[in-house]
C-alpha cells in the first residue's frame, strides 16, 4: 500500500451479466454504505447494457460505477461504439481501457488506448489504464521494459491521481489461476511508481496503482498489502457480491 493513498478495489465483469445480475451489485452498495470494505473505495464495471440501471440501483449510495471500454470521438458515425460522454451520461464515474482484452483481441495500441484515456479524462471520467507483460516477455525478462514502454505510450498527458488508476495485469496470470510472486509485483509496482513520477511530477505518487490478476479471496492479503498496490482490478471473483467483498475487506 501507499501511505496516503485511499485503496481501491474494482470489478471488471468483462461480457457477462444480465439483468437479474443487477442484485449482485446492489449487495455490493449495500456493503460499500456499512463500510463493510473498510478504508477502500469500490467500484464495479458491468457491461454496458446494465450501466444506466446499475446507476439507479446504487444511486446515492458509495459504490462507485465504471464502463470497460470508450470510443476516443465524442460522438460520430461509429456503429456500436459507446463514447466516453455517453458513459458519464449514463452514470459512470471511471472507465477502463487499454485492457490486454483488447489490446490483444482487439489490436489496440498504445496510441489509441491513450486517445481513449485522454477522451475519458475531457468527459470527466477517471480513466484506469491496464498494462502487462505476456508469459514470453517475461521469461524474456522484458517485463518491466514492456510495461514501460506502454505507460509512455498509453497515459494521457495532464493526468493526476483524481484523473488516473493504473492496472497493472500479467497477461499470463488473467483468468488462469497463476499470479506473480510477491517480489515480482513489488519489483513491478516500484518501477511504475518510479515511472509515474517522472511522467506526472509529485502527483505521481499518490497515483494509484492496482493489480490485476486471478486475485482471489485465498491469495488478495498477500499481494494487495504489497509496497504500491493500492488495490485490485478483479475479473471473474467480482460477478459475486460475497466473493468480492472477501478480497476488499483486505482493507478491514
Amino acid at each position: 500500500m501507499t501511505p496516503g493513498v485511499r485503496p481501491f478495489v474494482a470489478g471488471n465483469w468483462k461480457m457477462n451479466g444480465v439483468f437479474a445480475s443487477l442484485g449482485e451489485i446492489e449487495a455490493m452498495r449495500r456493503a460499500a454504505d456499512a463500510g463493510e470494505a473498510g478504508e477502500a473505495e469500490l467500484a464495479v464495471c458491468p457491461p454496458a447494457t446494465l450501466l444506466a440501471q446499475a446507476a439507479w440501483k446504487i444511486r446515492g449510495g458509495k459504490l462507485s460505477l465504471g464502463a470497460q471500454d470508450c470510443h476516443p470521438e465524442p460522438s460520430g458515425a461509429f456503429t456500436g461504439d459507446i463514447s466516453a460522454p455517453m458513459l458519464k451520461d449514463a452514470g459512470a464515474t471511471y472507465v477502463i481501457v487499454g485492457h490486454s482484452e483488447r489490446r490483444t483481441l482487439h489490436y489496440e495500441t498504445d496510441a489509441l488506448v491513450r486517445a481513449k484515456a485522454e477522451a475519458a479524462l475531457k468527459a470527466g471520467l477517471t480513466a484506469i489504464v491496464c498494462v502487462g507483460e505476456t508469459k514470453e516477455e517475461r521469461q524474456a525478462g522484458d517485463a518491466i521494459a514492456v510495461v514501460t514502454r506502454q505507460l509512455k505510450g498509453s497515459l494521457p498527458p495532464g493526468g493526476g491521481p483524481d484523473s488516473v488508476v493504473v492496472s497493472y495485469e500479467p497477461v499470463w496470470a488473467i483468468g488462469t489461476g497463476l499470479t506473480p510472486t510477491p517480489k515480482d509485483v513489488t519489483e513491478m509496482h516500484g518501477a511504475i511508481r518510479t515511472l509515474l513520477g517522472e511522467i506526472y511530477g509529485p502527483g505521481g505518487s499518490k497515483l494509484r496503482i492496482l493489480y490485476g490478476g486471478s486475485v482471489k479471496p485465498g491469495n488478495c492479503r498477500d499481494l494487495l498489502t504489497l509496497d504500491n498496490v493500492d488495490g485490485a482490478l478483479i475479473g471473474g471473483a467480482s460477478l459475486k457480491a460475497a466473493e468480492f467483498l472477501a478480497i476488499a475487506a483486505a482493507y478491514r
